[in-house]
């Protein structure tokens, strides 16, 4: 528990940071985006989980590998030079938490609520946009969509806002049948 909240305090410092230099450079959404794709990269690739978490990568392997992966996306400069930052300072391995609490903050400072979607397989655009739109019409306020994908869910997904949770994943749905299923 201890590395977690160790994790947490790293990333929390690091994510301020950006933000405010962000803010400074009128570029909070776009270095959002740019974090945003990163984290869906890391949900779709292993290699580049891997890269992050890597202890016998040197520094410099890792920040040239994540500056490639930055520069083929289109990253913004912002974003190119913290991750560089990020990555000479060895810490990739939190940058799942940075990505978070940045999210959180800019989703703070708009007066946003951040809901975690995680679907079994991607969602359109138009998918999306009409899952804000319940979840904005049951909090009322704006809504902030943080979309992840996890196949384990075989299909359906959940949704978290703040410490409430809907669980609409098939697996689930036959956890629960076969729990009913040892009680017959």
């Amino acid at each position: 528990m201890a590395a977690s909240s160790s994790i947490k305090e790293i990333a929390g410092r690091y994510a301020t940071a950006l933000f405010e230099l962000a803010e400074g450079a009128k570029a909070l959404d776009v270095v959002a985006e740019d974090l945003r794709h990163i984290q869906a990269g890391l949900n779709e690739s292993d290699d580049l989980a891997a890269v992050l978490r890597s202890p016998v990568m040197s520094r410099e392997d890792q920040g040239k590998a994540m500056s490639a992966v930055l520069d083929k996306m289109g990253a913004n400069d912002l974003t190119k030079k913290f991750v560089g930052y990020v990555a000479a300072n060895r810490r990739l391995f939190a940058m799942e938490a940075m990505i978070t609490a940045y999210l959180e903050a800019l989703a703070t400072s708009r007066g946003e609520v951040t809901a975690e979607v995680v679907s079994a397989k991607s969602m359109t655009k138009t998918r999306l946009s009409a899952i804000e739109k319940a979840i904005k019409a049951a909090v009322g306020g704006k809504v902030a969509i943080n979309h992840s994908v996890n196949p384990d869910l075989i299909g359906g997904l959940t949704v978290k806002v703040g410490s409430r949770m809907i669980d609409a994943s098939v697996s689930t749905q036959l956890s629960k049948l076969k729990l009913a299923m040892k009680g017959a």
